[in-house]
């Protein structure tokens, strides 16, 4: 009699593990936190694709810093959000290596630098102007990988179903002190938006004046992480005032004539 009570107890243990276990699911682990202005640790020592130890403030050098968090080796949208990245730098006007520094940052402690030196490889075979770009490709152990990440709010979790990270595709905008300036999401950012992002981690030192006014007739959207015309926002919220005082006007009108109508004819 005590075996029943005892394997029901085990079969309701498996049911509640395997349950657990399927509502798991890492691509709703992979987020964005949105922590604008936070600090990203720039002395942390990485690995570059030649094996050499760096930082991302030696990387910088003063300059702020376009940081794609990818995996090197990925059969996934890593390769295309960098490619998507290239067709963006070469369409935005500022130059890599003289305004901005591009960082490809390996998010998988357990990769090395062959696997940096692969994608970069890759990469230049696909965009040859990134070969002239000197794109520096990290990687480091588990500490220092979540140091930035955890800064950055980048949220990624491991899927035992496929063998690797799910992430999101995006890139961080950083300043040459390493703030987080902006976030543009998606695996192929417009190439105004990296070249306002850039204008505003640059805070005056990169960019023109006709720059800087542009900043002054777009504003930057932290849920899809792009820029749109200012002036069509303000349309769209003087659109909702007219109507809110219209609605308003018509109210108090409603209610002056019931008042009119209960005082009756004089």
């Amino acid at each position: 009699m005590m075996r029943q009570p005892f394997l029901l107890l085990i079969i309701i243990g498996l049911t509640c593990a395997s349950s657990a276990a399927l509502a798991f699911d890492p691509f709703k682990e992979a987020r964005i936190d949105q922590r604008p202005g936070a600090q990203v640790p720039l002395d942390l020592v990485f690995r570059d694709q030649a094996g050499g130890p760096t930082s991302l403030r030696q990387l910088a050098q003063g300059k702020p810093i376009v940081l794609a968090p990818v995996l090197h080796h990925c059969p996934n949208i890593c390769g295309v959000t960098l490619s998507g990245l290239a067709e963006a730098i070469s369409l935005q006007g500022f130059v890599p290596g003289r305004d901005f520094t591009v960082v490809a940052f390996g998010i998988d402690p357990q990769e090395g630098p062959e696997d940096a030196l692969k994608a970069v490889e890759d990469l230049t075979a696909g965009s040859p102007k990134f070969a002239l770009w000197n794109i520096h490709a990290l990687t480091g152990d588990a500490r220092a990988v979540a140091a930035v990440t955890g800064a950055l709010g980048y949220r990624y979790a491991w899927d035992e179903r496929i063998g690797q990270y799910a992430h999101i595709a995006a890139v961080a905008v950083l300043t040459p002190g390493g703030r987080l300036a902006r976030w543009l999401y998606g695996i192929a950012p417009q190439p105004r938006d990296l070249r306002l992002a850039l204008t505003e981690a640059g805070r005056g030192e990169i960019g023109t004046w006709q720059d800087q006014l542009l900043l002054l007739c777009y504003h930057y959207d932290p849920v899809t992480g792009r820029y749109g015309a200012l002036i069509s926002w303000l349309l769209r919220l003087g659109g909702g005032l007219t109507v809110l005082l219209g609605a308003g006007f018509i109210g108090m009108a409603l209610v002056y004539e019931r008042r009119i109508a209960r005082r009756g004819p004089r």
